[in-house]
């Protein structure tokens, strides 16, 4: 099965801005505005993942030829 390391490091990299952004968000006394970052972040690692299985069903269609 040929793995895409790839997505691993996009979704470790979106992980590590949303966090620092987070913590210089909250020391500057914005609570409200890193809460947005924050599922700014978990919105764009979900639509990658909806891309990624979108994908894999096609295949299987494809696969199966239906």
């Amino acid at each position: 099965m040929d793995f895409d390391v790839d997505i691993i490091f996009k979704i470790a990299a979106i992980g590590i801005i949303v966090a620092v952004l987070n913590q210089v968000l909250i020391r500057a006394g914005r609570e409200d505005q890193a809460m947005m970052t924050t599922l700014a972040g978990i919105i764009v690692v979900l639509i990658i993942i909806i891309q990624m299985v979108n994908e894999f069903f096609i295949t299987v269609k494809t696969m199966f030829r239906l």
